[in-house]
């Protein structure tokens, strides 16, 4: 049996950092799988490529949802009545439940609202399972053993500061986390020591690449995005449209919070204010939008 290392990696610096870590110790078997969920900036998509081109192959694997979807179709048609949901509703669900090839959205359709941070099911259905189905499962055929390697960082959260370097899971593959103990200053001296440019996000004000926006992003982050991005706001806006029609309640928000307002643009208005969320930042919005904003002091 041979270990098979699989680095599921983003477009992040905390993935391509694992990356340059397991060519610099001359890894075997590599295998780097990118995980197209649909929901990325079209400047994480150029990086992958350039990361391609510099590094070496990636795997690209896109979830699909098609027959979640079609399922949804048939309960709407033959058990929402039932439950006394509107005819109105029934019917607008009906119009929008047709797979459109995007991941991120199709899932959202499928189970009627969007990810949040009570209820992050975008991890599992558009990274982890995936990865398991289409990858681990066909190495697995082979008779080999996969090592998954993750780059999770100790001082991202108190639940990762928790988790072990190496685990075994139930599934009968090995979670290798090589870059736990880093900080974020040792994951670009990274790519600083191999000449890798990290992901160009970092210096327009973005903490994170992968979604965008993330259900996790930060108001100042949010801020950036619609200033700099605001293509990115309105799909966004009209995703919640869609989603909308697709949901039993007849409405879906990608934020939801009384103290930020509802939908996506509501909160891009909460991110132009001062602490508190009351008044505008003048200061911020009198503000020329800078060539470099990153909050990793990026910035030559």
């Amino acid at each position: 049996m041979t270990d098979i290392n699989v680095i599921s990696i983003s477009g992040g610096k905390d993935s391509t950092a694992m990356w340059l870590l397991a060519l610099e110790r001359d890894t075997p078997n590599l295998k780097v799988v990118f995980s197209d969920v649909g929901h990325e900036h079209p400047e994480t998509y150029e990086y992958i490529d350039y990361l391609e081109k510099e590094l070496g192959p990636i795997t690209r694997i896109k979830p699909d949802f098609s027959q979640q979807i079609l399922r949804k179709r048939e309960v709407v048609d033959t058990k929402w009545r039932n439950e006394g949901v509107s005819e109105t509703i029934i019917q607008q669900a009906l119009e929008v439940l047709h797979p459109t090839g995007n991941p991120f959205l199709d899932l959202c359709m499928w189970k009627g609202r969007f990810p949040s941070t009570m209820a992050r099911f975008c991890t599992v259905e558009l990274k982890v399972r995936p990865m398991f189905d289409k990858v681990y499962v066909p190495i697995f055929g082979t008779g080999n053993h996969v090592v998954s390697w993750q780059g999770i960082r100790a001082n991202e959260s108190l639940s990762r500061s928790k988790m072990a370097e190496t685990e075994e899971t139930p599934e009968g593959y090995t979670i290798y986390r090589p870059i736990l103990n880093w900080d974020v200053y040792d994951v670009f001296k990274q790519h600083d020591k191999h000449g890798i440019k990290p992901n160009p996000l970092y210096k327009q004000g973005m903490g994170r690449v992968g979604c965008m926006p993330c259900i996790n992003s930060k108001k100042e982050e949010l801020y950036e995005i619609a200033r700099r991005f605001p293509e990115e706001i309105e799909r966004v806006a009209r995703w919640e449209e869609i989603v909308s029609k697709a949901s039993k309640r007849g409405s879906a928000t990608f934020f939801t919070s009384n103290d930020r307002g509802h939908g996506i643009h509501d909160v891009v208005e909460w991110s132009k204010t001062t602490y508190g969320g009351v008044q505008y930042d003048l200061l911020k919005l009198m503000e020329e939008v800078p060539m470099c904003s990153s909050q990793y002091g990026l910035c030559e």
